[in-house]
């Protein structure tokens, strides 16, 4: 990976740390992200005339259409388990995807991975987990309540990841001529996707009351949460162009840190040594995958 996607890659994991604690001190974490979805979604409807649609690969599209899927139940499952754990026990868990990754890209997208990527990636999720088991080395310790939807996140972070690879190979092939980037122009399409699965799911667990209420008392943190999320996933769209989708989800892993940090700056946990040791080892994991041929 070179020196321009690790820094745009370690940019958007500060980026996605700040989107993910807006989330957690939110008032309802589920109705936050049903705000944010409205917003970016209608954002991206207004960018539609800036471009060139007969340029889009029409597998674009059909991985447009199950990436969004993907990421409404990446919202729905992150907002649930927020409500009912540590962000600092949680969010270890919902970003170990360089643990399984390698495992797919490497038969999916005939990708490579040198002994000291495989090395690095190791670190990195070995350094995710010990920050996610409190208490004894027990198998319970990672059955606490909140962290089902945790691994259930886990779940969709890998097949948008995969998804979202295999797109921006494609956009990354085709003539470009439109005023919007292109990483810029599938996160909004995918916005737009998603959002058509996740508002009605969260109507149905919420309703307007609620979500009249949040919007009203929280509105400017949704717009920062909305600008925070297009910042983080764009930089990753274009580290996607041109790096392997096994290193950037495991570089993308020190937003794991700054979550740590933050969790302790602005909500006031309180992670034991454990975590902190855990911490370090993910920065020490990224480093060796930044340095990997």
């Amino acid at each position: 990976m070179g020196p321009f996607e690790l820094s745009i890659v370690l940019l958007s994991a500060a980026l996605h740390a700040g989107w993910s604690v807006a989330i957690k001190t939110s008032r309802d974490a589920v109705t936050f992200n049903l705000l944010q979805s409205v917003l970016v979604s209608a954002t991206a409807i207004a960018l539609l005339p800036f471009v060139e649609l007969r340029e889009i690969p029409a597998p674009v599209w059909r991985i447009a259409a199950m990436t969004g899927l993907a990421h409404a139940l990446y919202l729905y499952w992150l907002s649930r388990a927020l409500e009912t754990a540590d962000i600092s026990l949680v969010y270890p868990i919902a970003r170990s995807t360089p643990a399984f990754m390698p495992l797919l890209a490497i038969p999916l997208l005939g990708e490579s991975v040198s002994w000291l990527g495989a090395l690095g990636i190791t670190t990195v999720v070995g350094g995710m987990w010990l920050i996610s088991i409190t208490g004894r080395l027990r198998l319970r310790s990672l059955l606490q309540p909140g962290l089902a939807f945790a691994y259930l996140t886990l779940a969709t972070t890998i097949a948008y990841g995969l998804l979202d690879k295999t797109a921006m190979t494609h956009l990354d092939s085709t003539t470009w001529t439109s005023a919007l980037p292109r990483p810029i122009f599938f996160f909004l399409t995918v916005c737009v996707t998603s959002s058509s699965v996740y508002v009605p799911l969260a109507l149905w667990r919420r309703g307007t009351a609620q979500i009249s209420e949040i919007a009203r008392r929280e509105w400017q943190r949704v717009l920062l949460a909305g600008v925070l999320s297009v910042g983080s996933y764009g930089l990753i769209l274009e580290a996607f162009r041109t790096a392997p989708a096994s290193y950037v989800v495991a570089v993308r892993q020190a937003s794991v840190l700054f979550v740590l940090i933050l969790s302790v700056l602005q909500l006031g946990e309180q992670p034991g040594r454990r975590r902190l040791l855990g911490a370090g080892i993910t920065v020490v994991g990224v480093g060796l995958v930044a340095v990997a041929p």
